[in-house]
């Protein structure tokens, strides 16, 4: 088969397919599914350069993607939950990439039906990015009705479900984002949108959530929360992340208000409940891009440019 490997840290070009590579083998719990869409996450890019290999140190030569959807072609003996022939989205193994490939074998428990009611390329763009959003929301804290929701980095590929999210859930929600963004924004609901090169924190108003995807300037962002509220810092700075990762650790000893940190493992349920979100018309997938499998050094060059909206997703 074939798949995007890299073997060592550095920039886009490092990044390459890889052809003749000998398919895992799938065992009593696990699935094998021929992939159709894979999406780039922009917390790869970092990992790839090697900005966070003191946090996150990868096996040479590494893998790249985590979710994906596809049509189950193999399944173990032990398989109860899917069958061949039924197309899927999932998520690789928690801690892992590789989704970006022909094929990938993963336990039962990672992968659900797919959303029917959006093609395969654009259900592609959600299930770490839809459920990170979930779970936050809804398991975390139950964001309800007339609470104030802060979204930094709204534009983005937790962002875009994040706002949409909240206003599901009836919120008051407030995006951060570029310029070119904001109309756009507000056209999912949200009930203000603002230039984050042009606003101070400091001129926001209070928040009983904040989901926060940029990573930086984080005390100023917790304090825009009003007492007792949550922040999901969901990013870590990329040009400081041990740094950052310490503030998360050390920011657990405030008890005005408090850090949602979690690292994103989704349960199968909760990737049934994001394809339910997904045909019932409250969180709908978006795409900035959609490139073959040869041109993913190129989506990782728009991702460190910025200003994607949503998600690049790439087609083996």
């Amino acid at each position: 088969m074939r798949a995007v490997r890299y073997e060592r840290y550095g920039g886009p070009e490092v990044l390459d397919v890889v052809d003749g590579l000998t398919p895992p083998p799938v065992g009593a719990g696990q699935v094998r599914v021929r992939v159709s869409a894979a999406a780039v996450g922009g917390g790869e890019v970092p990992i790839r350069a090697g900005r966070l290999r003191r946090v996150l140190r990868q096996r040479m030569p590494a893998g790249t993607g985590v979710d994906f959807v596809g049509s189950i072609a193999q399944v173990g003996a032990a398989v109860t939950r899917v069958g061949v022939g039924d197309v899927v989205w999932g998520v690789v193994p928690h801690g892992t990439f590789g989704a970006m490939a022909e094929q990938v074998v993963v336990p039962q428990e990672r992968v659900a039906a797919a959303p029917r009611s959006v093609p395969e390329w654009e259900a592609a763009a959600l299930p770490s990015s839809g459920t990170t959003a979930l779970h936050a929301l809804t398991r975390r804290v139950a964001l309800g009705s007339g609470q104030r929701l802060l979204v930094r980095g709204a534009a983005g590929g937790v962002g875009v479900v994040a706002v949409q999210l909240g206003v599901h859930l009836g919120a008051r929600v407030t995006a951060l984002a570029g310029a070119a963004h904001l109309d756009w924004l507000r056209g999912l609901g949200a009930e203000e949108a603002f230039d984050h090169r042009r606003t101070d924190l400091e001129d926001l108003g209070r928040y009983d959530v904040i989901v926060d995807l940029v990573g930086t300037r984080m005390a100023r962002v917790r304090a825009r929360l009003v007492r007792g509220g949550t922040l999901f810092p969901l990013a870590l700075d990329p040009t400081r992340p041990i740094r950052s990762a310490l503030w998360v650790v050390a920011g657990g000893l405030d008890r005005r208000t408090r850090l949602g940190a979690f690292s994103n493992d989704p349960s199968q349920g909760e990737l049934e409940e994001l394809a339910a979100l997904v045909d019932g018309g409250a969180v709908a997938p978006v795409v900035s891009a959609v490139l073959p499998m040869e041109e993913v050094s190129e989506a990782h060059r728009r991702l460190e440019r910025g200003g994607v909206r949503g998600k690049i997703v790439v087609t083996p």
